[in-house]
């Protein structure tokens, strides 16, 4: 199992987790748990594949993930619900833990295709942020990307180091590793972008 590989299987059950989280604090129904879980899971893959124009059926090839990602909330619905008194708050970690690991998937996504270090920019923002994104207009939040805080920043700086030379399995997960404490920082000391102010009538 290669590096890429091991990403997509971590970002796919962190946003999985993370949807589904989200989909109990909403109070939705079962479909609406699943349906979250695999849109969270899934959608910064499928937002960057038609991008870069891959074909449609390579999305319906991860049977084995889908297979997972089932799993994985099937077991979340079943759990008892005192476990979520302490599992609610993991929520950001979850998505701190999707967004880094689906950058950086992304970036070699983009790496491997021998495209430019801006094309591994825009697949790290797209990969890492798309199924966060459509979680949260699903669950009628206002996304996270377009908070004040820093949050597509850190998966454009996830991309810059994969295409600068980050290329090192080593290296990646370190970067993996960074980039969730990088974010859990962000959240944990309110750090953010300058707001644009304007008034108009």
């Amino acid at each position: 199992m290669n590096t890429w590989e091991i990403f997509t299987i971590i970002g796919t059950l962190a946003f999985a987790l993370s949807g589904a989280l989200v989909a109990f604090e909403e109070k939705y129904d079962l479909f609406g748990v699943y349906t979250l879980g695999f849109i969270t899971a899934f959608g910064g893959g499928m937002i960057r594949n038609l991008v870069v124009g891959i074909p449609v059926s390579a999305f319906w090839a991860q049977t084995p993930l889908f297979l997972l990602t089932f799993a994985l909330i099937t077991l979340l619905v079943l759990l008892p619900s005192c476990y979520f008194q302490l599992w609610n708050r993991w929520g950001i970690f979850f998505d701190a833990v999707g967004l880094s690991a689906f950058a950086i998937q992304g970036a070699i996504f983009a790496q491997s295709a021998n495209e430019s270090i801006f094309a591994m920019m825009i697949a790290a923002v797209l990969t890492g942020v798309g199924g966060g994104m459509l979680r949260d207009v699903l669950a009628g939040r206002k996304p996270l990307v377009l908070h004040t805080d820093i949050y597509a920043g850190w998966a454009l700086f996830a991309g810059l180091l994969i295409g600068i030379g980050f290329s090192h399995p080593i290296a990646q997960y370190v970067l993996f590793v960074l980039v969730i404490c990088l974010r859990m920082l962000t959240v944990r000391y309110c750090w953010h972008l300058p707001r644009v102010s304007k008034n108009i009538a």
